[in-house]
């Protein structure tokens, strides 16, 4: 079990939901890719677009915020992993998606650039000593480990489509 003090009370459900099945971060990352990619490659145009009420983001969109979460998550997990002290700063999802177009793009082409980013994931995580790690780091004001980000990458992923799943109707 991660101890708590590695991560943000926020990411306490994300993490811990992946950590109980007591695989490694590379397994989680390729399962949680798997089930996501097998659980969205055939929905229709009028899925990928619907947003559950007003406000709240369409699939696509999503998508793309898990893209772009695990995109800055790796960035932190790679500067905490190579022992920078430097303080990360946040990053305003709401701003991300406003500014995304991730509406207007090609649901294979969202699709695969998730596939592309998790193998990066995986990757860098292949590449990470035990002793990496276990560095901390400090993101958004918040101290974080790289096995945290690790186990929150798929967490987060796993989260989103549950959503997906069950706010958006999608099977």
């Amino acid at each position: 079990m991660i101890p708590e003090n590695e991560y943000a009370p926020y990411y306490k459900n994300y993490i811990q939901q992946i950590e109980k099945n007591g695989k490694s971060i590379v397994e989680n990352l390729v399962i949680s890719q798997d089930d996501f990619q097998q659980s969205l490659q055939n929905i229709s145009i009028e899925k990928q677009l619907f947003a559950y009420d007003t406000g709240k983001w369409t699939v696509k969109q999503v998508v793309q915020h898990i893209i772009d979460t695990e995109r800055v998550f790796c960035y932190r997990a790679l500067c905490f992993a190579r022992n920078d002290k430097t303080a990360l700063p946040g990053f305003d999802q709401d701003l991300f998606v406003a500014n995304d177009n991730a509406n207007a793009r090609n649901w294979s082409d969202l699709l695969e650039e998730m596939r592309v980013v998790r193998q990066g994931t995986i990757l860098l995580y292949d590449s990470f000593t035990q002793d990496a790690l276990l560095r901390i780091g400090s993101g958004s004001g918040k101290n974080m480990s790289v096995r945290a980000i690790g186990f929150m990458c798929s967490g987060h992923q796993l989260h989103h489509l549950n959503v997906l799943k069950e706010r958006y109707l999608l099977v």
